[in-house]
């Protein structure tokens, strides 16, 4: 397709369906964009050629790789300094043991059963060993946990959890060289100075109509993606630090904080999930539907059986630790991000990315839809969330 405004048009119309879905299901709008996104290539086509969202057009692998550094900056921003002060030990153990059992327990199952090579077996484990913070922090939102001690300790382990997939991505399949040694060591300067010097900066020139914060922000991000993709690495991969360091700064500007999900959840995500969904080949699903299983089977028994106990260690009731468990279980972001990466380098081929993109939305809906069914902790919901709180709580929001 030439005219790049009828192009355009297409994708915005896609991704405002995927968001009236999302309304009407009530389920996540990175979800229902994935899902669009598959159907949309599927039909549109069958009817004009493999090229006819055309994906991989400069212009809207721009717009998506911004959408997943911007996306990935937010999520670090969300983590509260206070409560990670608090309660590290538990956020160091629990976040560690979520990534590293499902990223080894997956790994094996890729290489020993379904029989991938070593690298895309490492790829299927990293991926499969996220949690979602976008997932469980709308749900924490929704329900009015993530005013309490409960919901923002699991926010801070799935930190942790997902800090782990964002380093293993970087280690494993970043090549080591003089770059990355001068990557390592820039990042180590930037990191160190920007909690000096934003609040610093924002507060002598920010305020303006002219949004100096989200220029200087945007900078950052591009600057330092810029010099991972020169190591031979991922631009996505320091934006989660860049708001992890900044989030006691970005983090408490609510007013900043809405402008840039705006930009982002307005413009930029639904062209990184509705891309990331066109991506997935459904015949491949169909003539294969154990492999999704065995993946699947393999992230929740990896992930439960090791969160479960561990959570359980820091004194929570049954019903509390399940629904940490099956909150800790979910994926979606770093999910699709890992397996897009993945199959950009031609880590995996298309059919395994598919396997691997359909179980990650299956882990952003079934834990998502048990914890809030069956095992919700009402005993700690706020009093006006518990009065009004409706049966059954599935996961909204964008990621």
């Amino acid at each position: 397709m030439q005219n790049v405004w009828a192009l355009a048009s297409l994708w915005v119309g896609l991704a405002l369906i995927a968001t009236l879905l999302a309304i009407w299901f009530k389920i996540s709008t990175a979800l229902s964009e994935i899902v669009v996104g598959t159907v949309a290539q599927l039909i549109i086509g069958a009817i004009v050629g493999p090229m006819g969202l055309a994906a991989k057009s400069e212009w809207i692998t721009f717009l998506a790789g911004t959408g997943a550094i911007v996306l990935t900056f937010l999520a670090g921003a969300e983590l509260d300094p206070v409560i990670f002060r608090t309660k590290w030990k538990e956020a160091m153990v629990v976040g560690l043991v979520g990534f590293f059992g499902p990223f080894l327990g997956c790994t094996a199952v890729a290489r020993l059963i379904l029989h991938w090579s070593i690298m895309s077996s490492w790829l299927a484990g990293v991926a499969l060993s996220t949690t979602s913070v976008a997932v469980v922090y709308a749900v924490m939102l929704e329900l009015g946990l993530n005013k309490t001690d409960f919901g923002k300790a699991i926010l801070a382990a799935c930190f942790v959890n997902d800090l782990g997939t964002v380093i293993a991505l970087g280690l494993i399949f970043s090549p080591f060289t003089i770059r990355t040694v001068i990557f390592v060591v820039v990042s180590a300067v930037v990191f160190f100075i920007l909690p000096f010097l934003t609040p610093r900066f924002f507060k002598l020139y920010g305020g303006r109509v002219s949004e100096l914060e989200a220029k200087y922000l945007l900078f950052l991000l591009f600057g330092m993606g810029g010099l991972a993709v020169w190591s031979g690495s991922e631009a996505v991969l320091p934006a989660y630090i860049i708001g992890m360091v900044l989030a006691g700064t970005v983090g408490k500007d609510h007013i900043l904080v809405r402008r840039l999900r705006t930009l982002t959840f307005g413009l930029l995500t639904p062209f990184y999930f509705i891309r990331a969904g066109s991506f997935v080949s459904v015949p491949a699903l169909i003539a294969a539907p154990i492999v999704f299983l065995v993946l699947f089977g393999a992230k929740m028994v990896s992930k439960v059986a090791g969160l479960y106990p561990t959570v359980k260690a820091f004194k929570y009731q049954r019903e509390e630790g399940l629904y940490y468990t099956l909150m800790m279980s979910t994926g979606l972001t770093f999910g699709t991000i890992s397996a897009l990466f993945g199959l950009s380098h031609g880590i995996i081929d298309q059919s395994q990315y598919s396997y691997i993109v359909a179980t990650v939305i299956g882990s952003a809906v079934i834990p998502t839809m048990f914890a809030n069914a069956w095992f919700m902790p009402r005993h700690l919901l706020p009093k006006a969330e518990r009065e009004s709180e409706p049966k059954e709580v599935t996961a909204v929001g964008t990621g």
